[in-house]
């Protein structure tokens, strides 16, 4: 036997043992779908078409892939939500259906069923419960009613911003530093960072003295300059800074200082 006729088993084999193990890396790169085990190429599911466009352009059927999860096996969570609805004659049809009439779907689990029952029952509350109103406030004493009971007597002093909209509404209160019994660190920075990152029009910033009197201190007094000074350059003006004490409050408004 020639050296070249040896040889070529060898080189035959390598090349097919070459060809194979590409075969396999080609395999593993290409996406493969939950449902079926179908290479799927370049196609676009129905959460990253949510994170790319929106919500306002999904499908009905696509939004319900999203809730249902996943698949089964021969049926993508796309194709799912398409029998689905054909099922219930549309979203308004869902409505009506029960876990039992979800569950003998083919494909549908109990677990998707109750995927579903839940996005419902979440979307029937929105609509019937009435979001809670949001307090105002006009006056110190109003806020001051409002701040008392949950900071005043805190044993340390803690200094907070109330984000207000335009007709000086709570948007959410934010604490922004908390200090030792009789301090805490505040800069305008902090307070207009959070306010601008709201959206809010308008701030009431508060601070307790754990001493138990709500007078102003030399550095109270300077702080709340600066934040006036500060709030009506960035356009979010200081309404008011109320010192809180047990059961007691001071008043930079009231008293004629802002």
């Amino acid at each position: 036997m020639t050296a070249g006729r040896f040889c070529e088993p060898l080189r035959t084999y390598s090349l097919n043992r070459a060809r194979t193990g590409c075969a396999w890396i080609l395999q593993a790169a290409i996406p493969v779908t939950h449902a079926d085990f179908t290479p799927v190429l370049g196609i676009e599911g129905p959460r990253e078409k949510l994170e790319r466009l929106g919500l306002a352009a999904m499908s009905d059927a696509e939004l319900l892939a999203i809730v249902l999860g996943h698949g089964a096996p021969g049926h993508s969570a796309q194709r799912l939500a398409v029998s689905l609805l054909e099922q219930a004659a549309g979203l308004h049809g869902l409505t009506r259906m029960s876990r039992d009439e979800l569950c003998r779907l083919p494909g549908i689990g109990a677990a998707q069923a109750a995927r579903v029952l839940a996005g419902i029952e979440v979307g029937r509350r929105t609509l019937i419960r009435r979001p809670a109103s949001r307090p105002q406030f006009l006056t110190a004493k109003e806020t001051a009613e409002h701040l008392l009971p949950r900071y005043g007597a805190h044993p340390v002093e803690r200094f907070g911003v109330l984000l207000l909209d335009t007709k000086q509404r709570l948007l959410r209160a934010h604490v922004i530093s908390e200090g030792s019994l009789d301090t805490s660190l505040a800069h305008p920075r902090e307070v207009f960072r959070a306010a601008v990152g709201s959206g809010a029009a308008c701030v009431i910033v508060f601070h307790n003295h754990p001493s138990g009197d709500p007078s102003p201190s030399p550095d109270d007094r300077s702080l709340t300059v600066r934040l006036a000074k500060v709030g009506a350059l960035v356009g979010v003006p200081l309404v008011d800074h109320l010192i809180l004490a047990d059961g007691a409050y001071w008043s930079f408004r009231e008293h004629g200082m802002i």
